[in-house]
């Protein structure tokens, strides 16, 4: 019932009712403690269908392509195809994963920013034409060694123009978009659409405002130099949850119903990415180091300058394996202790570091948790999106184990939209579940 990452075949754990997230948790706890205590995520696949659901039921208008670089992960994007996503490849690589899903071209949409010569050309090769662009050195790569390419032009929103200085931002401006129309002109090259993007950072949705107004002018401009336009990509940056979605699809409705109304042959996509995959990954940690210090070490936060010990705990994951994306933005998940404890045991400062000792190695700068011990286990969850790149070679890192589980009401449903394991899902071994724990064996998930 193990998954890893470059695994060909993947079995899936089918739960009973009454068996739950936290009865699987709790039975590779005792597993791995037994074994060597490496980490390991558990992916209920079941949230990845139910996401889905919850897409098609508030913006069945627009045609989701998954961000494949967010989890690259063969079972999930081998879910995802079976439901009938597109896909938003950055490289060959990714390209080449869903293209051995039996995925077609047409349903992949090549987005990098700042594509290399000879990925363009394996485009090219495999069929897959579609492809953003934002600038004009970009379109002339493209014009050389993709004759077949068809083109979204990428324009910025104003939540990434100016912007938090050191962030990378991609985009061209309105005003420039008439140059990279007439350079297209020149060039040979298809313009048949546009793409923006708003953060999901972004707390103001009135950004969609303005960019379907934008991307309307370009369709425009477009119409005036003889370019057919038919796709509008309004990006990712979806959060997860249902009241963003519902939010969202208030603001960009009636202004799709005013600018890209149904019958005028445009559809519209995005590139969901961590909207699919960040709630079905829960990732198990063991504490492997520990260190007591005074709490006036601690910056911000905690009881500083108080005469109780603060702790330092080292975890067997970090910023070089599983939590990569901590180095470039805040963790969004707070962390969980596995072991039983009492509701008044007393709660220390505590920081919570990777494996590594190195300073940017830190997942928590400060919260407040009972006294742990070397071995205990921390839970995370939301940890489906960007956690599943290489590992450094740092100390031997070993990959964490993938679990993968799905409860039978999730799998029914899944049957019941016309989703076959035998006729979609060639890879996955549905199993039922043989989680049976003893009492005394049993652990609890509640902190």
């Amino acid at each position: 019932m193990k998954g890893f990452i470059d695994d060909a075949n993947y079995s899936v754990d089918l739960l009973d009712e009454g068996t739950n997230l936290g009865n699987v948790i709790d039975n590779y706890v005792y597993e791995h403690t037994l074994t060597g205590k490496n980490a390991f995520f558990v992916g209920d696949l079941g949230k990845i269908v139910k996401k889905h659901s919850q897409w098609q039921n508030i913006v069945a208008q627009i045609k989701p392509f998954y961000t494949v670089k967010c989890n690259s992960t063969p079972a999930v994007l081998e879910i995802l195809a079976a439901l009938g996503t597109g896909f938003a490849c950055s490289s060959k690589t990714e390209m080449a994963l869903v293209q051995e899903l039996g995925v077609s071209p047409e349903n992949i949409i090549y987005i990098s920013p700042c594509k290399q010569v000879s990925q363009i050309k394996y485009a090219a090769k495999v069929g897959v034409t579609i492809m953003t662009c934002d600038n004009e050195v970009e379109l002339k790569k493209i014009a050389r060694n993709h004759p077949n390419a068809k083109v979204l032009l990428h324009i910025a929103t104003e939540d990434n123009i100016g912007g938090e200085e050191g962030n990378m931002k991609f985009g061209t401006t309105l005003k420039n978009c008439r140059h990279l129309l007439e350079c297209a002109k020149e060039l040979g090259v298809q313009i048949i659409g546009v793409k923006f993007h708003v953060s999901s950072a972004c707390k103001e949705s009135q950004v969609y405002v303005h960019a379907l107004s934008d991307a309307r002018c370009v369709f425009d401009m477009a119409g005036e130099f003889g370019f057919t336009m038919n796709i509008l990509d309004i990006g990712g940056g979806f959060t997860g949850t249902e009241f963003q979605l519902e939010e969202v699809n208030h603001v960009i409705s009636p202004l799709l119903d005013v600018y890209f109304p149904e019958g005028s042959g445009i559809k519209i996509i995005s590139e969901p990415g961590s909207y699919y995959v960040s709630s079905a990954f829960t990732l198990a940690v063991n504490i492997i180091a520990k260190k007591v210090v005074e709490n006036d070490k601690f910056s911000s936060g905690g009881k500083t300058g108080s005469d109780e010990p603060a702790f330092m705990y080292y975890m067997n994951d970090g910023v070089y394996g599983s939590f990569a994306s901590k180095l470039s933005e805040d963790l969004n998940t707070i962390p969980e202790v596995h072991k039983k404890y009492k509701e008044d045991e007393p709660l220390f400062t505590s920081s919570l570091w990777g494996p590594s000792c190195d300073e940017l190695d830190q997942i928590v700068e400060s919260c407040l948790l009972p006294e742990l011990n070397v071995g205990d286990w921390l839970i995370f969850d939301n940890m489906g999106a960007d956690s599943f790149h290489e590992p450094s070679a740092f100390n031997d890192f070993q990959r964490p184990a993938i679990y993968y589980m799905m409860s039978y009401s999730d799998w029914y449903e899944m049957q019941d939209s016309g989703i076959t394991s035998d006729t979609m899902m060639k890879s996955f071994f549905f199993v039922p579940s043989c989680i049976q724990l003893s009492q005394e064996d049993s652990f609890s998930t509640e902190a």
